[in-house]
């Protein structure tokens, strides 16, 4: 396997990737099931996914927002199904996968983008929020991963792609949780990276950095105290462009965002450092306990 270093996307400063197998991959055509697809980044990378011609299960809970996203997808000039289904279920993964299957005759890409969250301290929380987040974020993922294998081995250029975050790498205080289940996701991502290989089966990662999108309008838990800085936020569209760039290329791991690279970055030489700078920053917004 060639491996590129370190290098930045041409023409695009936000992004750092790591190449993985060095195979081009062409989305004519190609069948891919796409979750969390009714809104936000789910929604802008179905439109760009139809653009380049692809075949799009669209799944989501929202089956009005779903089909305004399958209409986006024909407009662009791709083919989109809608299949309702709650990732909190553990039913869904089999059936949205049969129902792709049998819609397309087979399954190419495996998108993975659905995920929930709270914003939030890990005292003020509780263990239902924590269930619920995994459930989602990690579980039904998952199975999806384990049950695609049977479809992908017979797709053409078969890959799975996982969005997870860029706090999946490096906790964050108040997306503690959330941090948890992106750090599990981008566990298992590794180890089955390895273990899909010999099934001709891609598997990557891309880490957004922060990103304006209704994620904070449909958290469990809203008691973060910080700041975001959402102006210098991502957009959906920015997000959902670098993760298809991420899916033709084959790329095995993409950071993506200034706050993204920068952070990752210093976890990798400086952790203590910034152990210590985050901790006294969330000290100072909270406040010492009464």
């Amino acid at each position: 396997m060639k491996r590129a270093g370190l290098p930045r996307a041409k023409g695009d400063s936000l992004n750092h990737q790591v190449s993985g197998w060095g195979m081009g991959r062409d989305l004519r055509g190609k069948r891919i099931l796409l979750t969390g697809a009714s809104m936000g980044i789910g929604r802008e990378l179905a439109r760009i996914l139809g653009s380049k011609g692809a075949k799009l299960a669209l799944v989501a809970r929202s089956v009005d927002k779903l089909k305004e996203a399958a209409e986006d997808v024909r407009n662009a000039g791709g083919e989109a199904v809608v299949i309702p289904g709650d990732l909190s279920d553990p039913t869904t993964p089999k059936r949205i996968l049969d129902e792709t299957a049998k819609a397309f005759g087979g399954l190419d890409v495996l998108l993975n983008n659905a995920g929930i969250g709270t914003w939030s301290h890990f005292s003020l929380g509780n263990e239902e929020n924590l269930r619920k987040i995994f459930e989602v974020n990690f579980f039904s993922t998952a199975e999806l991963m384990r049950l695609s294998v049977k479809y992908l081995i017979r797709g053409n250029q078969p890959a799975i792609l996982n969005i997870a975050s860029m706090t999946g790498r490096r906790g964050m205080p108040g997306f503690s949780e959330y941090s948890a289940s992106k750090h599990a996701l981008v566990g298992l991502t590794e180890a089955l990276r390895a273990e899909y290989h010999r099934f001709g089966i891609s598997v990557l990662l891309v880490l957004p950095g922060l990103t304006n999108s209704e994620f904070f309008n449909n958290v469990l838990e809203k008691k973060g105290k910080a700041d975001l800085p959402m102006d210098k936020a991502l957009t959906p569209a920015q997000t959902a462009s670098a993760v298809v760039k991420a899916l033709e290329k084959d790329t095995r791991e993409t950071w993506l965002g200034r706050e993204a690279k920068t952070i990752l970055w210093m976890n990798r030489f400086m952790p203590s450092w910034l152990d210590t700078k985050i901790g006294t920053t969330v000290a100072k917004i909270w406040g010492k306990p009464a």
